[in-house]
């Protein structure tokens, strides 16, 4: 693919990351093997919300092709075929979740060295047709993004951004949710060896004159163990710790608190993801 900017999806990424990425309320275990003809088979099982789930996952790779398949409990497989390099600096996905059979899509990738463009089409009668571009570089990025239904006529969304990358830090712009969201992103490496990370957020819902300001931090404190804690001004309090207890294998415990009422029961997370 070319050097130039990233997809509009990707525009505050690095903080989104830190700040939401590992933190969960649920016991999950998973288990990965790799085959001789290069299928990855992961099996996955655990507690949701007080309800059992599994997922059963294959990925295959041929060439410029990715094969990807789940089939979860409720006996719904999804699968998508992702096509790299079919023309010059492109890439297409057709994606469907059975046995909804109107949940089929196409989307269709191009990467240039100044700009990127997606649109993405649900196949079905009434299809919904989603644009996204972006116009930069690596270091800065301008960029949007619309939802169009046509079957009314309306859009469903849209949404514009800005994103500045640096060596050591990332910031972003967002407004959404068809001009009535502002979230502002950033994230920072504290020291030259880029074992600590510091994040905030800052969103705003103008309908509704609501305010949500959230902190975060990363640290690395040995090669096989880091830990991460957020706080947002609503007094929601996360911490995640991660441990690699063999090689490529992950332990996950996260906690999650409400400061304004320490009464309420903290909830845990539990994840052990085990790969060879």
């Amino acid at each position: 693919m070319s050097k130039g900017p990233s997809l509009f999806s990707d525009i505050g990424k690095k903080p989104r990351d830190l700040l939401t990425r590992d933190y969960n309320a649920d016991q999950r275990l998973s288990v990965s093997t790799y085959s001789s003809t290069g299928v990855a088979l992961t099996s996955s099982a655990g507690k949701k919300g007080g309800f059992s789930t599994g997922d059963v996952a294959a990925v295959y790779k041929y060439k410029n092709t990715l094969i990807d398949a789940k089939v979860d409990t409720a006996s719904t497989i999804a699968t998508s075929i992702t096509f790299f390099d079919v023309f010059p600096s492109t890439k297409a996905v057709a994606s469907i979740k059975l046995p909804d059979y109107t949940s089929g899509k196409l989307e269709a990738q191009y990467f240039h060295d100044h700009a990127t463009f997606t649109t993405a089409v649900s196949l079905n009668q009434t299809p919904v047709v989603d644009l996204s571009a972006t116009l930069g570089n690596p270091t800065i990025a301008f960029g949007a993004e619309a939802g169009y239904e046509t079957s009314t006529g309306n859009f469903t969304k849209y949404t514009a951004g800005i994103g500045v990358t640096q060596p050591d830090s990332s910031a972003s712009v967002l407004l959404g949710d068809k001009g009535d969201s502002l979230k502002v992103s950033f994230v920072k490496n504290l020291d030259k060896l880029k074992r600590t990370n510091l994040a905030g957020e800052f969103s705003r819902r103008f309908s509704t004159n609501e305010n949500t300001v959230t902190v975060g931090c990363s640290h690395i404190i040995d090669p096989l163990t880091q830990v991460k804690v957020k706080l947002n001004n609503h007094g929601q309090l996360a911490t995640v710790l991660q441990h690699e207890v063999i090689p490529k294998s992950l332990l996950t415990i996260s906690t999650e608190f409400d400061t304004k009422a320490l009464d309420k029961t903290p909830k845990f997370g539990l994840a052990l993801a085990l790969k060879p």
